[in-house]
């Protein structure tokens, strides 16, 4: 497999910081996270696998993973349009990175930086650190889904 396949990062975490710090409130945010959620690829259903299959997200969610010496790439989707915007959020921040700058990198903060924690409904939380556990966990044990 290739690391081609997987979704072409056309913005970094900089550019999402200042999109994110421009919108005035929620709302905005809000459409960030959708305009995002439309950039995402559809996954293959060949993809969409019981292993791929995120368990504590309350929508259906799928991450999966490719390891290419010693970087991590992730294809992820979802049911759902904010889900789907959380996860090309955490692809600009996890794709390409060895396991040290993921087991590194602060989440929370980054989610702060966005300006969207505390934003989310629990549920949305939750899903969204079963993603981020999934992320570490293939990075951990440098298995493809």
């Amino acid at each position: 497999m290739n690391s081609d396949i997987f979704f072409p990062l056309t913005l970094n975490a900089e550019q999402i910081l200042a999109r994110f710090n421009d919108a005035k409130n929620w709302q905005e945010r809000f459409r960030q996270l959708m305009l995002l959620a439309k950039q995402l690829p559809k996954l293959a259903e060949e993809y969409q696998t019981p292993n791929a299959k995120i368990q504590g997200c309350e929508s259906d969610a799928w991450l999966y993973h490719y390891e290419e010496k010693g970087r991590h790439f992730y294809m992820g989707d979802s049911d759902a349009r904010i889900v789907r915007g959380l996860i090309v959020l955490l692809l600009i921040a996890y794709n390409g990175k060895n396991t040290k700058e993921i087991n590194d990198f602060d989440h929370h903060q980054y989610f702060e930086q966005l300006g969207l924690s505390g934003q989310l409904s629990p549920s949305r939380s939750n899903g969204l650190h079963a993603l981020i556990n999934a992320i570490k966990h293939y990075a951990n044990t440098n298995t493809a889904t």
